[in-house]
């Protein structure tokens, strides 16, 4: 019968001392106001202020009343409050990017700054396969470029980045204006260790090519870059990645195709996406990586994509 709305009420009056005073701070007119307070009277049995007063006199059941607003209003913005703050103490993540550890790892370092109580723990077991173990509650986040659909999981957009084929400064590849699928026949593509369906390079470019070049495992970015420059292999990577082993020519990057853009996104299970800690690693993470690394697009609002996604 009594809503907080009237708790609020009663005190802006005791505040301002008139129906029309609480009318303004209430941004109500004092029209709707006086309806309000004649329609609550009406239904409780008894008047809960003095008409006409000057300054606005209380009665005694109003008093009680305004009591009870003083005692529980308080104690209602503190639960506000409450539920607003982290309750969360551990952040599980797990990366499907290997590449993506190069500024992860600087970009925990800010989050951490304004989170210190959370602990971020990086669930290395699962790091292939780690939506199912998010779906099942054994991670918190997920980076992945792969949306499973009707999965119970929410997909929060990071930034989209271009895949480029990246090859010895001397190889036959490395003057040619267009590269074509067929061109890639004959080499060796060296690839972190995940299937090659999960490879936009491969899923994108070369098996509607019917091309199927020679594959070669390899689970470290500087090891992969330094064999690429060896004449070893090419490899298919994220621009921002090889961006400066570029600059040093080491290795060059060449655009396969008409080009293949990725989006990496942060997956949470669906609901989850607004907890304080979680929403403040999403937007902590978006916020780095748009600001330091080159060759890359904010994704927080939906952007047109060529083809899919490598990382």
């Amino acid at each position: 019968m009594i809503e907080i709305k009237h708790l609020k009420t009663l005190q802006a009056l005791r505040t301002t001392g008139s129906l029309a005073g609480a009318a303004a701070q209430l941004h109500q007119t004092q029209s709707a106001l006086s309806h309000q307070f004649s329609d609550l009277e009406q239904r409780l049995g008894f008047r809960l202020f003095v008409r006409k007063s000057q300054p606005l006199r209380f009665t005694p059941q109003g008093e009680i009343l305004l009591q009870l607003a003083e005692q529980v209003l308080p104690q209602i913005q503190q639960a506000l409050q409450a539920c607003h703050e982290p309750h969360q103490t551990t952040l599980r993540i797990a990366i499907e990017c290997h590449s993506c550890i190069q500024w992860l790892t600087p970009a925990l370092d800010n989050f951490r700054s304004s989170w210190p109580q959370v602990v971020v723990d990086f669930k290395s077991g699962v790091t292939f396969d780690p939506q199912p173990a998010l779906q099942q509650g054994e991670l918190d986040i997920v980076l992945t470029s792969d949306i499973l659909p009707r999965s119970g999981l929410h997909y929060s957009p990071l930034f989209d980045f271009e895949v480029r084929l990246v090859m010895a400064p001397d190889h036959p590849l490395a003057g040619k204006a267009v590269i074509t699928p067929e061109d890639l026949a004959d080499e060796t593509l060296l690839i972190y260790p995940v299937q090659r369906q999960r490879m936009d390079i491969w899923r994108h470019f070369l098996q509607p090519a019917g091309v199927s070049p020679s594959l070669k495992s390899v689970d470290n970015t500087l090891l992969l870059i330094q064999m690429v420059a060896a004449r070893m292999g090419i490899a298919a990577l994220p621009h921002w990645v090889v961006e400066s082993f570029e600059r040093q020519q080491l290795v060059v990057t060449r655009t396969p195709g008409e080009g293949i853009w990725s989006r990496l996104y942060a997956a949470v299970r669906d609901g989850e996406q607004r907890q304080p800690v979680i929403d403040a690693f999403i937007r902590s993470s978006r916020q780095h990586a748009c600001e330091q690394l080159p060759f890359v697009r904010d994704a927080s609002f939906p952007a047109p994509l060529k083809n899919g996604a490598d990382n």
